[in-house]
């Protein structure tokens, strides 16, 4: 299929999602190298992704345009072969066990805490804000902190369990603010040696530990920004982790992003460039998976808070970019680029939600009342 053929379908099907090619509106699609048109129909995502590092291509407003795309299921109009490939695996292979937990670890957040450091804000809190009462991202942060605390009604003394502690920074503010020790698990090596000097002097202890292999009681077990790593095959296995740490009458907290597509639907971009083995869940695949070991206390969905969060870091990543280290280069910080403007699309175009379970093993007797 000739170059021209290939651009007049990609101009119908950017034309159905109110994009032009090189046209005037901050949406529209800026091409510099006519080879991407046969890039993406060959590749898909991938593909778009890659030309886009290699500066084959731009976009004034590049969350605007990725939520035009997704809101009109131009996504869905391109299945390639690594999309099927991608599929497949997160169905059968079990990707997220074993020494494959500790891959993300190494790939995604041992980059470098300058990068993390310069794009998150006063705390490095890898999640989505909380945004119902803030007006900048420090607060939403601290807002979704004590949230998540006094959802799980936190009192001074009580011992508690961070699942994918990252920088520690949600213990150190449930110890400060709630009187309570605690233990965090992490697969990152950089993020436990960060947490462990964060929170030094607190009574908190830190471990580079997969969570399966924990197996002692706690007044309170929470993950916040976790699950989306633990894999499908693997969801029985962590909530009764859960259940048998939990002590009786205690109470559990999942903070995740959750997906209103099929299950095991991994963007082949996203899983070749930022979160290897990773797999975002349905709410078929949670409710199956603690079914007979907890009650729903609470689902809170509050996923257009992501888009917020997601843009104010991306601000952040590109105002600091000049004074960031020499080897994240044009070519990463495009990639980066990518990604933070793709993830705010998906929730802006509500694709994706952000979810925060509150349970409890047998019911919280008389009821539970719901913080906001």
């Amino acid at each position: 299929m000739s170059q021209d053929t290939l651009k007049d379908r990609a101009s119908e099907l950017l034309q159905s999602a109110g994009i032009t090619i090189n046209g005037a509106a901050p949406t529209d699609l800026q091409v510099h190298d006519e080879r991407l048109y046969s890039r993406v129909f060959a590749h898909g995502s991938l593909g778009l992704g890659e030309a886009y590092m290699d500066g084959w291509w731009d976009a004034g407003d590049l969350p605007g345009m990725f939520t035009r795309m997704l809101l009109s299921g131009l996504d869905q109009k391109l299945h390639t072969f690594e999309a099927v490939v991608a599929h497949l695996k997160a169905r059968f292979i079990n990707l997220q066990r074993g020494e494959h937990a500790f891959e993300i670890g190494k790939a995604h957040y041992d980059l470098g805490n300058d990068l993390f450091q310069a794009m998150l804000g006063k705390r490095l809190v890898y999640s989505c804000g909380y945004w119902a009462a803030a007006d900048n991202l420090d607060d939403a942060q601290a807002a979704k902190l004590d949230l998540v605390c006094r959802k799980l009604q936190l009192q001074p003394g009580q011992r508690v369990l961070d699942i994918g502690c990252g920088w520690g920074e949600a213990l150190k503010y449930a110890a400060e603010n709630y009187g309570v020790s605690g233990v965090g698990i992490t697969v990152s090596q950089e993020q436990a040696e960060f947490a462990r000097e964060l929170c030094a002097g607190l009574p908190i202890e830190i471990r580079l530990q997969d969570y399966h292999d924990i197996d002692e009681p706690f007044d309170a077990v929470y993950s916040i920004g976790m699950f989306e790593h633990v894999g499908g095959k693997n969801y029985r296995a962590y909530f009764e982790t859960v259940e048998r740490c939990l002590k009786s009458g205690g109470l559990s907290l999942l903070h995740c992003i959750g997906t209103n597509s099929a299950p095991a639907q991994p963007d082949p971009w996203i899983e070749k460039y930022i979160f290897p083995n990773s797999m975002i869940p349905a709410a078929t695949q949670v409710t199956a998976a603690l079914q007979g070991l907890f009650v729903v206390e609470d689902w809170h969905n509050f996923g257009p808070d992501y888009d917020r969060t997601l843009m104010a870091w991306y601000a952040n990543a590109e105002a600091a970019w000049d004074h960031l280290p020499a080897h994240y280069d044009e070519r990463f910080r495009r990639m980066w680029r990518f990604y933070l403007a793709t993830s705010a699309a998906v929730f802006r175009s509500r694709r994706d939600q952000l979810w925060q379970l509150t349970l409890s093993a047998r019911g919280v007797p008389g009821g539970y009342r719901v913080p906001r």
